[in-house]
């Protein structure tokens, strides 16, 4: 049976479906890691400590595709965290894992990236930079859509899905009333330094 669970590791049991094709084990990868990813990016809107880790990621007023890996790496261990734990507990494939977590990358460049490109009527379903751009407004109430990373199908049930015609541009996007440091360790530094509210 494709979800027979199998013994390993001191015979801890595991229920990854190995018989299915591998294309199919790489989708239900990834659909375990977005949606992870999708909770613990809103609760990383939510929670004032998360958000101080999770800001520096939107602190730049000018997207470009490295801003996908601008990350605190303590709040890239919180939002990836509980999906990576999911898939270990329930024992994916290395294969499966790593091809996702490759695609991920790539897909993070262009989620980002300054490029005019469209997925026309497939735009609502995921998260490309013509939408995710909504994810980085300057003003905090207004950025509190759109947070998936590659699905958009959990911001459409969630009811966190926003779209319109024309995107956000340089100058829109970042934080208000607040500066980030260049320098990096500053920046590791800063979530720490006082009290932030994400509303500011």
């Amino acid at each position: 049976a494709a979800f027979a669970i199998r013994q390993d590791f001191g015979n801890a049991p595991y229920w990854w479906p190995t018989s299915l094709p591998i294309w199919m084990q790489i989708l239900m990868t990834g659909a375990i890691m977005d949606f992870g990813l999708y909770v613990m990016h809103r609760a990383s809107h939510l929670n004032g400590f998360l958000w101080r880790l999770h800001a520096l990621h939107h602190s730049p007023e000018r997207l470009y595709w490295l801003n996908g890996g601008r990350r605190h790496p303590l709040s890239a261990i919180v939002l990836a965290g509980p999906g990576m734990l999911t898939l270990l507990i329930l024992g994916a494939t290395p294969i499966a894992v790593g091809a996702w977590l490759s695609f991920m990358s790539i897909h993070l460049a262009f989620q980002h990236a300054n490029l005019n490109y469209s997925l026309g009527p497939l735009r609502g379903w995921f998260g490309v930079a013509e939408m995710h751009r909504w994810h980085h407004k300057r003003e905090f109430e207004d950025a509190q859509v759109n947070f998936g990373e590659v699905f958009l199908i959990w911001d459409g049930f969630f009811g966190t899905l926003h779209d319109a015609k024309k995107s956000p541009r340089a100058g829109e996007v970042g934080l208000i009333n607040e500066t980030m440091p260049k320098d990096y360790l500053r920046q590791l530094a800063w979530p720490f330094s006082k009290a932030r509210n994400p509303t500011n």
